[in-house]
């Protein structure tokens, strides 16, 4: 069983989020919410071990709540 990894993992951090607000670039709120759920989805299959996508979710609800409600 594999464990999340929380640490810095990315070879290149910056080019991949200039990348991920770049695919958001044209879209309104519907389709870049359609686009965030098509890449989740399509990362959990790739992780594809039920129990650090459990993790991964904790990890990402717990991350949400404390920042608290969006303005």
């Amino acid at each position: 069983m594999s464990a999340l990894i929380t640490s810095p993992h990315l070879a290149a951090p910056d080019a991949f989020y200039a990348a991920l607000i770049d695919a958001h670039r044209g879209l309104d709120a519907a389709g870049s919410a359609a686009l965030n759920a098509s890449l989740v989805l399509l990362l959990a299959n790739h992780v594809g071990d039920a129990a650090v996508l459990d993790e991964a979710l904790a990890a990402a609800r717990s991350a949400a709540l404390a920042a608290g409600p969006a303005s």
